[in-house]
C-alpha cells in the first residue's frame, strides 16, 4: 500500500482500498498582444490577425484599430504553448515581408 492509497471504513470490521486521485491544476493561461508601429500596413495587421488567430474580417478591423488607437491590441488567450507558437509564427511572418511589427505574449 503506498502513501496515496485510502482505506475507507464502510462496515465496522470491514475496508475498502482505494486510490486516491490526484488533484490536476489548470494550466496557466496567456495573452498574445500586437504592438503597434508606424510602418506595418494596416491590410498587413488585418490578414495576421485573420491568418494566425482565426479572427473574421470585422474583429480583425476592430483590434487593427485598437492597437493602431491604443499602442497594444489583444489577439487572443492560449496556453504558453501555443501562444509562444503564435508570437513566433507572426513575428517571423512580419520580418519575411519586412514590416516591424511586434507580437508578445503575458500571464493572464
Amino acid at each position: 500500500m503506498s502513501d496515496k492509497d485510502v482505506i475507507r471504513k464502510d462496515d465496522p470490521g470491514t475496508g475498502t482500498l482505494v486510490r486516491a486521485k490526484p488533484k490536476t491544476k489548470k494550466p496557466s493561461m496567456y495573452k498574445v498582444l500586437l504592438l503597434n508601429d508606424d510602418y506595418t500596413p494596416m491590410e498587413f495587421v488585418v490578414h495576421v490577425l485573420e491568418h494566425f488567430f482565426g479572427k473574421s474580417h470585422a474583429d480583425a478591423m476592430r483590434i487593427m484599430l485598437h492597437v493602431h488607437r491604443r499602442g497594444v491590441g489583444l489577439c487572443g488567450v492560449y496556453t504558453y504553448e501555443i501562444a509562444e507558437t503564435k508570437v513566433n509564427q507572426v513575428v517571423d511572418f512580419a520580418r519575411r515581408h519586412e514590416y516591424p511589427l511586434q507580437c508578445t505574449l503575458e500571464k493572464e
